[in-house]
């Protein structure tokens, strides 16, 4: 609820011309939660368990719905009275749970048919979704505006090949280099700094040139950043590891903002709320098959054992072997991002059907 909403906010009530630089201050805040986020999980877990993680957000919970009903008042709402699609959300629940559980189970047989399940689901969700008025997806997005379509898939790819870098490194930082997990967070602060730093000037500058630019340029310093963590060994120094960190944190907040200004700015404000659900969507999505993607190859290359030094050659086997797989996925994301089209033709804006308008 929170990432299909959060975003829609910001952008209905800026106008395009600062959609980037919002997008970018967006980011950063996030980045800037990312980077405490190791830092104080690590401390917290290392002196009161890691149960305080979780209890930890119940009055930061509290504080801001406090926020939000003190401070947040005007609000859309361009599809009042549309019929809600009950049929169409519980064939698109129901299949992705499939695929998410099915991974979890990896590599077991059961887990292929989940995914085939979950996958079939999918594929009867848009002929659903197809032939009815009121769609909970608008699928012609992804039909007819090819900025919307490939923004979309570029996000997929980079979060699919990023996300679980954070977990290796951390499983690799403490295990194999001997560091506290309050330790470990502190190495794997440098990316999300980096990040948080860098996010606002791309979404600035996303304002001002073609976003896809910007994003591809982000795309490509985030797939040198893996390829060169699959050089990663047990002697590897810390400092080769921070290093690598902040160019894929550089690359990271080259692409995030940029891409998110794509995607925003390709729709009519009706599908603010369906476009900034995508992009929560793909995050997730993305999460998920980089998560699954590792746990398969710790299956393949260490069993169900723990990691313990016998282990270790292993592990870093998986782990390198992870890298080149997100590296080659981040490579192919990079021709997705740069055939996503312009979103500016002649000081122009485009419309969601593709057509231009003037910018407001």
């Amino acid at each position: 609820m929170i990432f299909a909403t959060g975003m829609a906010i910001l952008i209905s009530v800026f106008p395009p011309q600062e959609r980037g630089k919002v997008l970018g201050i967006n980011v950063a805040a996030v980045y800037t939660g990312l980077s405490l986020g190791p830092f104080l999980g690590g401390l917290l877990t290392q002196h009161f368990t890691w149960r305080s993680v979780f209890l930890i957000n119940v009055p930061l919970g509290l504080i801001i719905i406090s926020l939000i009903l003190w401070k947040l008042k005007e609000e859309w709402a361009d599809a009042k009275g549309e019929k809600f699609d009950f049929i169409g959300s519980i064939i698109y629940g129901v299949s992705i749970i499939a695929i998410m559980y099915g991974i979890t189970l990896l590599p077991a047989i059961r887990s292929l048919w989940l995914i085939l399940l979950g996958i079939t689901g999918i594929s009867a969700f848009v002929k659903w979704e197809s032939k009815i008025e009121n769609p909970v997806f608008e699928i012609t997005l992804f039909r007819t505006n090819r900025v919307f379509a490939f923004s979309g898939l570029a996000a997929l790819i980079n979060y699919s090949a990023t996300f679980a870098v954070t977990f290796l490194l951390s499983l690799y930082l403490q295990y194999v280099k001997g560091l506290s997990p309050q330790g470990a967070g502190l190495v794997l602060i440098s990316q999300p700094i980096v990040q948080a730093i860098f996010s606002p000037f791309a979404g600035r500058v996303s304002d001002r040139i073609e976003p896809r630019i910007v994003a591809t340029l982000g795309m490509t310093l985030t797939a040198i950043g893996l390829f060169l963590f699959t050089f990663l060994d047990e002697n590897s120094p810390v400092v080769f590891i921070i290093a690598r960190l902040i160019v894929l944190g550089f690359g990271f907040a080259l692409f995030s903002s940029p891409n998110t200004n794509a995607i925003m700015s390709s729709v009519e404000k009706k599908y603010y709320g369906i476009a900034s659900g995508s992009v929560g969507t793909m995050r997730l999505l993305g999460q998920m098959l980089s998560m699954g993607i590792a746990t398969l190859l710790f299956a393949i290359y260490i069993g169900g054992g723990q990691i313990t030094a016998e282990y270790y050659p292993a592990f870093i086997k998986s782990v390198k072997v992870a890298f080149i797989i997100f590296s080659i996925l981040c490579f192919g994301g990079i021709f997705a991002s740069i055939s996503r089209g312009k979103i500016r033709i002649n000081d122009t804006k485009m419309t969601a059907s593709g057509k231009e308008k003037p910018p407001i």
